[in-house]
């Protein structure tokens, strides 16, 4: 899938899958064997790491829609080149068990093969995630 209006639609229609919470939504963008990493030290922070195959990205990502409710996204940069993205978010996300919402920059790298998300390394801000979960 080299067509740019193709990668960002399929892109778009992830995000607007994970802004509902819809786990299944997400897995239909992602390859069978797609791999998602949190950059960040696993031992730290619980939810770091990298993962890969619907039945660990379901069980990943089910635990992330249930914390973490994304309310808002607005895109900052979203950069295209054949079959990777890069795309620079501003978001609004609700922390659930605390009921706190904050705004924060968001940093995904995206591979695509055949019309499906095959690999997603987010960067996001983990000391902020680290304070949430743990006070």
């Amino acid at each position: 899938m080299a067509d740019r209006e193709a990668v960002r639609r399929l892109i778009e229609q992830a995000y607007a899958a994970r802004g509902r919470g819809d786990v299944a939504g997400i897995l239909a963008d992602f390859h069978a064997e797609a791999s998602f990493e949190l950059v960040g030290d696993d031992k730290l922070l619980v939810v770091a790491g990298a993962t890969r195959g619907h039945s660990n990205l379901t069980q990943t990502l089910t635990q992330l829609c249930a914390a973490f409710e994304f309310t808002k996204r607005e895109y900052i940069s979203f950069l295209i080149d054949g079959d990777r993205a890069a795309v620079h978010s501003r978001v609004t996300i609700r922390f659930v068990p605390k009921n706190h919402p904050f705004t924060t920059d968001m940093l995904d790298l995206f591979t695509i093969r055949d019309g499906k998300i095959v690999e997603l390394i987010e960067f996001a801000d983990t000391a902020l995630i680290k304070h949430l979960t743990s006070a």
